[in-house]
């Protein structure tokens, strides 16, 4: 006679393993009507920042892969934390994501925020990279990095300069280049970058360390003057400007990138559709185009790449936030 104890369990078992297999065709069969209304994606910047005109340029190609309508919504503050909040809170089914940056790796400069970029989001594409630009004002005495480093060590308090928010790709390497130069400046955080490059622009601050998309139309027009570049060799944009190992920092390389994320536990079979999707849109040959003239290098990554990529920043940033004894301003 067999033992009613084990055949409950071996009943309980079966039960399980037909509502595993039924959840997983349940998710598979949802995955492949994916997406069938449309997709929210959250910028944590203003308009007019490079995450603003890139996620513009993709969720425009994408609305027209996907066949449903990509909303583009700048939810501002906190130097992207606010953005980031709204989506890691957002149902995860793939429908709310959003495109992040560097602040996604420097939020141990917000100890009280409410979520865990590494716990609560869901890694789904890399979009690239670019160097940033050390700009200052047309007028600026400063025609260097050696000219703004030194005006640094005379008089910390007459050098300042101006980020999108705490956390921010610009005030980071601005923070580094600090640690590196071993010389004090002031920093002036904006909700944005398109508000700091009115300031810089006007000569209200001393410089910024801003990423091409944003720069690059103000230096062509002559209202900003580059100093410096933060890729290991010219760059190819701004062939004439010396880069930070030419200046005597080899260790100063300070790069921006962006990427999608959506919530956790967004399911793995939509998780790997919208990269698919997301890699479709920056091989078009159009968008290509248009990411080579704002000097951003795309490359491709698996979700797991760049979860990896994020992990590597976070650890990166966060060592130099400790090692600063950074705090917010």
């Amino acid at each position: 006679m067999s033992d009613p104890r084990s055949t409950r369990w071996l009943a309980a078992l079966a039960r399980a393993c037909l509502l595993s297999l039924g959840l997983a065709a349940g998710a598979q069969a949802w995955a492949q009507s994916y997406p069938n209304k449309p997709v929210h994606m959250v910028i944590p910047f203003p308009a007019g920042g490079a995450l603003d005109i890139l996620g513009r340029l993709i969720g425009e190609r994408l609305s027209v892969q996907l066949k449903q309508p990509v909303l583009v919504e700048n939810r501002a503050g906190a130097g992207g934390n606010v953005g980031a909040e709204y989506v890691a809170r957002a149902a995860p089914d793939g429908y709310t994501i959003l495109l992040g940056s560097n602040p996604l790796a420097t939020t141990a400069l917000y100890p009280n925020l409410s979520f865990d970029v590494l716990k609560d989001f869901a890694p789904v594409a890399y979009i690239g990279y670019a160097p940033l630009i050390l700009v200052v004002a047309q007028d600026s005495p400063a025609k260097s990095l050696k000219d703004v480093i030194d005006a640094a060590k005379a008089d910390p308090s007459k050098i300042s300069f101006a980020s999108a928010g705490s956390g921010s790709s610009g005030h980071m390497a601005a923070e580094l280049l600090k640690s590196v130069s071993q010389a004090n400046m002031l920093h002036v955080p904006y909700r944005g970058g398109a508000p700091a490059l009115v300031d810089l622009i006007a000569g209200r601050v001393s410089f910024m360390l801003l990423d091409p998309p944003q720069s690059l139309p103000h230096i062509k027009s002559g209202r900003l003057r580059a100093i410096m570049v933060g890729s290991p060799g010219r760059f190819a944009l701004l062939p004439e400007v010396q880069t930070a190992a030419e200046a005597g920092y080899p260790n100063l390389e300070p790069v921006v990138w962006w990427g999608f994320v959506a919530p956790a536990k967004t399911p793995r079979d939509i998780v790997l559709k919208l990269n698919a999707e997301i890699q479709i849109a920056l091989a078009d040959p159009g968008v290509r185009a248009r990411l080579a003239e704002l000097g951003v290098s795309s490359e491709p990554k698996t979700p797991e790449q760049f979860g990896a990529y994020v992990r590597t920043e976070t650890l990166k940033w966060n060592d130099l936030i400790k090692k600063t004894n950074l705090r917010l301003e």
